[in-house]
């Protein structure tokens, strides 16, 4: 399966999720909810997934943790908050280039139309 439609198979099944649950919760159920979906639909997910980071030649283990991981290459940043700030993108960003994931989604659960609450990126560096 190609990215975008990874990415697209990814967004239909959070807008499902939303759909049922709404707005309002905490992150971790919609977290949970998604994962399940997302493994309904034959997708291998990957949840909590602590990383580690080089730093000055040194390892640093589980020095990071990622929300949710698709088939090994699409990161997905999950939150529940007022508005998507700055800071949201700056660590999806942070956490494509640790990684090297050449996609990532940035999902807000916290609005009442979730297409309003998704950013997707794209990272130039690692394709």
């Amino acid at each position: 399966m190609s990215l975008n439609n990874l990415s697209y198979t990814i967004i239909g099944k959070a807008i499902e999720v939303h759909r049922i649950l709404g707005p309002g919760l905490l992150e971790k159920t919609y977290k949970k909810c998604l994962a399940y979906e997302l493994r309904e639909a034959g997708l291998i997910v990957e949840e909590e997934q602590q990383l580690p980071v080089s730093y000055k030649g040194i390892v640093l283990e589980q020095a990071y943790r990622i929300d949710i991981i698709v088939n090994q290459c699409i990161v997905i940043e999950l939150k529940s908050v007022g508005s998507i700030l700055p800071v949201h993108e700056a660590q999806i960003l942070t956490y494509m280039k640790l990684g090297g994931f050449e996609l990532g989604l940035l999902i807000n659960f916290n609005t009442t139309t979730l297409i309003k609450g998704m950013k997707r990126f794209i990272n130039s560096k690692s394709l």
